[in-house]
């Protein structure tokens, strides 16, 4: 018994090594795990260690695509002089983004920062209920509290007066409001409901394939004219189910313009995966009315089903255009080594550089492991924060008060690997400027992380944090 253990071990170790697309940080932490937990860790590996969607479900992702063409006349835009007056940095950042999820970056955008979550609900409910063809929304975590209650109400208003209504929650983020009666109340007002990546018999699935890669986009769109893009779950602030950790701290953005086909693509792209029998390819396609004067801006979508690397090429990529600033709010920070010296090098080229975290988390091994990288980024001259009111679930980077990364994804190895995403990219100065005024504003309820606050860490709390950074990239 205690060969066959060890040759199971020891096959699983070389299984680790020859995996393609794995940092080596992330082989060296399975390994870790494989020998200092020797059954327990067989069993994680077994269930977590490889990125497995299952065949079905990835042909059912790889049908959608194919029968969606690409939002836009301008898929392969590639020529600066297209933007007028667009930094050749800028327009390499958008190549970036493209090489990513395909999408072209678009002129001719407006976007307004939400207040807070009441101002970001309150703006949907009334743009459905002023939706004249189609609403379509799309949570990783929805609630049947206050807010996710209004949002079901308003859809339903909509579906009652004819409007065409898709709402589609990932299955275990969202499985609260799915066994609520609201849920089926919604199908039986007229709404198409779907399930995002449904589990079904947790056994079989675990089988088949990961039952923790989750669809983490929160997509809003009504009348191919108004999209919306954060990290704003349709969940009260005060957040039930971990209300000790409340309120959760959002940041949303809703567009008009271009733009916002490159979200309805993303979420047709998702939804037909689940429902193929509802094409939305006429919607996708539909001309594009003229674009008034406005930004450029793209939607960058990644998941498993992208190339590994693609969500840390994009932030470090931004991280390295900054000449003069860079602001930075993130829930959850464990980075690869990539992202770790990206923050490193824009400080110690000189770049005033300020990362915002919430002091209080909810996973607290993210926490640990967090603060694990505390005394470099300080000792490279990075401005490091910890928010104190509630969990800043904010997802955001400006650089140089012109350029803003807003979305979904965290800096993490979930967000890098195992979830789908949505983020948006654009370059304006007066959107920049009132992001980075919220950022700032997050400041003035933050503690400021010196070095020897650091260095007066007792020593079981520093092995803890560097034991946990260990297993960070499996996190």
């Amino acid at each position: 018994m205690v060969l066959f253990h060890l040759l199971i071990q020891a096959l699983l170790i070389v299984r680790v090594l020859l995996r393609p697309n794995r940092e080596p940080t992330a082989r060296l932490a399975w390994i870790v795990v494989l020998l200092a937990l020797p059954v327990l860790g067989i069993l994680t590996y077994l269930l977590f260690g490889e990125i497995r969607l299952g065949r079905r479900r990835a042909g059912q992702l790889k049908a959608a695509a194919t029968r969606l063409a690409l939002p836009t006349a301008a898929a392969d835009r590639t020529d600066p002089a297209d933007f007028p007056g667009l930094k050749e940095r800028d327009f390499e950042l958008f190549r970036v983004g493209q090489s990513i999820s395909g999408y072209a970056p678009e002129g001719g955008n407006a976007a307004r920062l939400m207040a807070d979550a009441e101002d970001t609900i309150t703006s949907m409910v009334a743009d459905i209920d002023a939706a004249r063809d189609h609403v379509h929304v799309l949570f990783y975590i929805w609630l049947p509290d206050g807010h996710g209650t209004r949002m079901a109400e308003a859809l339903m208003r909509a579906a009652r007066r004819g409007v065409t209504c898709r709402a589609l929650a990932d299955d275990i983020g969202s499985r609260q409001m799915i066994r609520h009666p609201l849920w089926s109340q919604m199908q039986a007002a007229g709404v198409r409901l779907a399930r995002a990546l449904p589990v079904g018999n947790m056994v079989l699935r675990a089988l088949i394939g990961r039952i923790d890669l989750r669809n983490h986009r929160k997509i809003v769109v009504i009348d191919n004219a108004v999209t919306y893009c954060g990290s704003q779950n349709c969940a009260d602030p005060e957040f039930l189910p971990k209300a000790r950790y409340a309120p959760w701290v959002d940041t949303t953005m809703r567009f008009t313009g271009p733009v916002v086909r490159q979200n309805q693509h993303l979420f047709a792209s998702d939804w037909m995966a689940e429902q193929p029998q509802d094409d939305l390819s006429l919607l996708v396609l539909a001309p594009i009315p003229p674009s008034s004067a406005g930004f450029p801006a793209q939607v960058i979508a990644e998941g498993p089903t992208h190339r590994p690397t693609a969500a840390p090429e994009m932030f470090a990529s931004v991280m390295y255009a900054a000449r003069r600033e860079l602001l930075v709010t993130t829930p959850y920070y464990v980075p690869v080594d990539s992202l770790q010296s990206a923050l490193r090098a824009a400080a110690n080229r000189g770049v005033d550089v300020t990362l915002i975290l919430p002091a209080r988390n909810d996973a607290f091994a993210v926490a640990a492991a967090s603060r694990s990288y505390y005394a470099d980024l300080i000792a490279a001259g990075v401005k490091l924060y910890e928010y104190n009111p509630g969990l800043l679930h904010a997802k955001t980077m400006t650089i140089d008060g012109d350029v803003t990364l807003i979305g979904s994804a965290n800096m993490d190895c979930r967000s890098f690997a195992l979830n789908f995403e949505n983020n948006i990219l654009l370059c304006d100065v007066g959107v920049t400027a009132a992001m980075r005024d919220r950022q700032m504003s997050y400041l003035t309820d933050s503690t400021r992380i010196t070095a020897s606050a650091v260095a007066r860490w007792s020593w079981p709390r520093q092995l803890w944090n560097n034991a946990l950074a260990i297993v960070g990239p499996i996190l």
